[in-house]
C-alpha cells in the first residue's frame, strides 16, 4: 500500500505582527521625553537659582560700595575744608612771621647802631671847654636811641616778640625845653657841684 501523500500548510505571518505594539512604543518614548524635560527644567531651575544668588551677591556688594562711597565723600568734604582752612591760617601765620622777622632784623640793626654810638661816648674824656658841646651831643644820641627803642617796644607789643622788651613802655631819657635847660645848667654848674661835693667829703672826713 502506497504511503499517504503529505500535505504542507503555509502560515502567512504579517510583518507588522512581529513589530512592537505602536501604542506601547509611543508611550515609552513619551515617558522618556517627560523625564528628560523634567531633568532639563531642573537643571535650568538650578542655573536660575545660581544666577539669582549671584545677582543678590553683586547687589549686596554694590550697596556696600555705595555706603563706603558716601562715607568717603563725607570724609573728603570734611577733611578738604579742614585742610583748606588750616592752610590759609598757616599761610597767614607764615606771612606775619616773615614780616615780624624782617622788622626784628631792622630793629636789631638799628639797636646795634645806637649801642655802638653809646659805647663810644666817654664822659671821662670831656674837658671843661668842650663839656657843654659834648654833653649836648651825647644827650642827642641817647634821646635818639631812647626814641627808637620806645617806638620798637610799642610796635612789637602787639606781636609774639613783645616779651623781648619785657613789656617796656615808651620812655624818654630827657626831652623838650626842660631837658635842654637841664643839660645847659648841668654843663655850667657841674664843676661847681663837683668841687662842692669834694669839699664836703673832705670836711666830713676830718
Amino acid at each position: 500500500m502506497p504511503p499517504a501523500p503529505e500535505h504542507t500548510h503555509h502560515i502567512k505571518v504579517r510583518s507588522t505582527q512581529l513589530e512592537m505594539n505602536p501604542g506601547q512604543a509611543a508611550g515609552g518614548r513619551q515617558g522618556e521625553d517627560v523625564e528628560g524635560k523634567l531633568r532639563a527644567a531642573q537643571v535650568q531651575l538650578e542655573q536660575l537659582q545660581q544666577q539669582r544668588e549671584e545677582l543678590e551677591r553683586q547687589k549686596q556688594e554694590v550697596e556696600t560700595l555705595n555706603v563706603r562711597k558716601r562715607e568717603f565723600i563725607g570724609a573728603q568734604v570734611e577733611l578738604t575744608e579742614r585742610l583748606s582752612s588750616t592752610l590759609t591760617r598757616i599761610d597767614r601765620e607764615v606771612y606775619e612771621m616773615r614780616q615780624e622777622i624782617d622788622d626784628l632784623e631792622q630793629c636789631r640793626s638799628c639797636f646795634a647802631g645806637h649801642l655802638g654810638k653809646l659805647e663810644k661816648i666817654n664822659p671821662d674824656g670831656w674837658t671843661r671847654d668842650n663839656l657843654a658841646t659834648a654833653l649836648e651831643r651825647a644827650m642827642a644820641v641817647a634821646d635818639h636811641a631812647d626814641d627808637e627803642y620806645s617806638q620798637a617796644a610799642e610796635h612789637f607789643s602787639r606781636s609774639r616778640s613783645g616779651n623781648i622788651f619785657n613789656g617796656a613802655k615808651a620812655r624818654r631819657v630827657v626831652s623838650g625845653d626842660f631837658a635842654r635847660q637841664f643839660r645847659n645848667g648841668l654843663a655850667f654848674n657841674l664843676p661847681i657841684l663837683v668841687l662842692g661835693g669834694a669839699a664836703l667829703i673832705v670836711y666830713l672826713l676830718k
